[in-house]
This record gives C-alpha cells, structure tokens and sequence, in this order.
C-alpha cells in the first residue's frame, strides 16, 4: 500500500467551507479514482491547519490520481486555502483499519 499527505494552511474562519468542500468535491472524486482505499482528513483545533491522508494499493494508481485529479482537487480548494500546499508520499506499513503484509527485509 502507499499513502500521499497533503498539508494546508487555510485561510482565517475557512476551516467549516474547508470540510464542506472536501466532503462535497473531493471524497467523491477519489472514491472513483482506481486504486482508492482510504482518505483521512485532518483539521487543527484552531482551524489554520489542515492535514489529508489518501491510501492507495499500488503507488502507481497514487502517481496517476497526482497526475490526472490532483489539480482538479487544487481548483475546488483554491478559495480556503493560503500558500501552496506540501505534498509528501509513504510506503504504508502498518495500518489498524488495512490488513498490510509488510515487505521483509534481511
């Protein structure tokens, strides 16, 4: 499995829109994307932060989503959000909500 992280930094009193948009635009676009397994979205109590986490099973179909729907998901949050988002990538392995073999090493 493999993950992407995509941290935000929003706009003052946009954390509410931020939700609504990621629950409205974006979960629905990743939902169709092949490869999908999970989204995890995170929002710091003070609302300037926010945090998604995307599993994927193979990292090619999350290079294809980065490629293809990832600047569609930029446009749709473009009004929430300040800067330019970071985005960093994972092997995953080890999740509670995902059977996972980890990879052995010697």
């Amino acid at each position: 499995m493999f993950a992407r992280s995509v941290s935000f930094h929003l706009k003052p009193g946009r954390s509410a829109e931020f939700t609504q948009l990621f629950d409205k635009d974006i979960v629905p676009l990743l939902r169709k994307q092949k490869g999908f397994q999970d989204e995890i979205a995170l929002v710091a109590p003070a609302g300037a932060e926010a945090l998604a986490i995307s599993v994927w099973d193979l990292k090619e179909n999350a290079e294809i989503y980065a490629r293809n729907a990832y600047p569609d998901v930029l446009k749709a949050l473009t009004p929430v959000l300040e800067g330019t988002p970071r985005v960093q990538t994972y092997d995953v392995m080890s999740s509670t909500f995902h059977k996972i073999v980890a990879p052995l090493t010697t």
